[in-house]
């Protein structure tokens, strides 16, 4: 039996979290719809939209496993008010993308697509966050299939729905726009620092404009 934690431990962690976000041991399932199989020699990488080249880029399951990898220690933090803290993420990080793919001047967001058509807008802003990460591991081992392989997006500052599962691309988009969530009654910037948990809080410029 590990030793009780103790009391100053406890309320150290405690002091990291979010408004309204308690502490999770462990890591729960969480996603809407079924598991997808991973395919390995169906599986592409893409980035279109408003690149600089104004071209597409693509990479294979094996290219895309070739960039460089980075580690990241990060929080997750779930809108349905669970936070890990202090998660070891290891993968490709959004910046080697940008640089390798980088968007044209004019683009100001970042749509991230996943299996089944899941999507979720970013501004271009936060998805250059130098802890932004495509993680392929969690802790040193492979990430399960329901936890997201083969590559998850970890975005630490926002709620976890910003880093969607299961992800097969980004879209550099000029203009912003909302993602699955987004459309469904989600904050469209999602600061968990800010408790931004859903459209009804937003404020004037947080959503696109109508």
């Amino acid at each position: 039996m590990g030793q009780p934690e103790s009391r100053e431990y406890r309320e150290s962690e405690q002091s990291e979290l979010p408004p309204g976000q308690r502490l999770q041991r462990g890591w729960p399932v969480t996603h809407y719809g079924p598991v997808p199989k991973f395919k390995p020699d169906r599986w592409e990488f893409r980035v279109f939209g408003a690149t600089a080249d104004g071209e597409k880029h693509c990479w294979n399951h094996e290219e895309f496993s070739a960039l460089p990898f980075s580690s990241v220690v990060a929080d997750l933090h779930c809108v349905t008010k669970f936070s890990m803290l202090g998660a070891e993420w290891g993968g490709v990080l959004a910046r080697t993308i940008l640089e390798l793919a980088p968007p044209s001047p004019q683009a100001t967001h970042v749509m991230v697509w996943a299996e089944y058509g899941f999507s979720s807008n970013l501004r271009l802003a936060d998805f250059a966050s130098d802890r932004a990460l495509f993680a392929t591991h969690q802790g040193g081992e492979l990430l399960t299939a329901e936890h997201g392989f083969p590559l998850r997006l970890v975005v630490p500052h926002l709620y976890a729905w910003k880093g969607p599962k299961w992800v097969r691309g980004i879209e550099y988009m000029t203009a912003d726009r909302r993602g699955f969530w987004e459309e469904r009654g989600y904050h469209n910037i999602g600061d968990p620092w800010k408790e931004q948990r859903y459209s009804y809080q937003e404020e004037p410029g947080d959503g696109p404009e109508l």
